[in-house]
């Protein structure tokens, strides 16, 4: 059979394609959103890359861009609290949504049918549906967890190693391990970054399922009946005694194999009608 990465062969020419870089600029001017440390609004990046698009791709073909550090700012959480969003250049958010737009057709195949969160043709409604399909055929204990931080935690090597099984051109994986690794300005001082994955940025959404699918899988293997919208993860089983131990085993997982950390703040082991999932309780 031939291998399935053969398919993938010419990715950074897709990427880099004309009609794949003014979708892409299309897609950043309509989203706006703030400048990045630079300060370059999204007006003003067809311009820019009028003038200075060539030296951008022959940095980008010899594998020494740099992406710019990504402005770390605090929003307000629903509920209370702040949370960390990460505002990259408008070049880079650019070249990342170009990025996107091929790497998600590629990837896409390979996540699983139990996954919601930032795909295509999936809504967190769906999920909400299928969950509680799941509770009306008798799976009324649910195993809620939630994952601490998850975007500032991924492990970048596990990561990586993930993507070299379904990407093998070196200039795309070098260019997603240079957005991992390019660090976020803080009150005007660069922080370097060994984990985590660019949140706000188009790329982190892929990323972070990239990860969980190795959840996903390992949910599957055990025959769960599971519903992820990103990282958050709702097993829905028969009793409490099968919910605790489906808890204490997928922790186990997430935190030794995964090198990821469970919330048990807000993760529980409850009847489904006492919690919420994206939102939506049910009766």
């Amino acid at each position: 059979m031939e291998d399935e990465r053969t398919q993938h062969e010419g990715l950074w020419e897709r990427i880099f394609s004309r009609e794949n870089l003014l979708k892409a600029l299309g897609r950043v001017e309509s989203n706006k959103g703030a400048p990045g440390v630079d300060g370059m609004t999204t007006e003003e990046l067809a311009d820019h890359l009028r003038k200075h698009w060539l030296s951008i791709r022959a940095r980008l073909d010899a594998g020494v861009y740099q992406p710019s550090p990504v402005k770390r700012t605090m929003i307000p959480k629903e509920g209370g609290g702040e949370r960390q969003l990460g505002i990259p250049t408008v070049l880079d958010r650019f070249i990342q949504q170009a990025m996107l737009q091929v790497l998600s057709e590629v990837f896409e195949p390979t996540f699983s049918e139990h996954s919601y969160g930032f795909r295509p043709n999936r809504s967190a409604q769906q999920a909400v549906q299928v969950a509680r399909s799941y509770i009306e055929e008798g799976y009324t204990w649910v195993v809620d967890i939630d994952l601490v931080k998850f975007f500032d935690t991924v492990h970048h090597d596990r990561l990586m190693a993930r993507m070299k099984q379904t990407v093998t051109d070196p200039r795309v994986l070098r260019l997603v391990n240079a957005y991992l690794k390019a660090g976020v300005m803080v009150n005007g001082v660069v922080v370097e970054t060994d984990e985590g994955t660019p949140q706000g940025g188009p790329l982190s959404p892929l990323l972070s399922n990239i990860v969980l699918t190795e959840l996903d899988r390992k949910l599957e293997e055990r025959g769960h009946h599971f519903v992820r919208y990103a990282d958050d993860c709702n097993i829905y089983v028969g009793s409490r005694s099968a919910a605790e131990r489906v808890m204490e085993s997928t922790q186990r997982f997430i935190e030794g194999r995964m090198r990821l950390k469970v919330n048990e703040a807000k993760s529980a082991v409850d009847r489904a009608t006492n919690r919420q999932f994206l939102g939506f309780s049910f009766y």
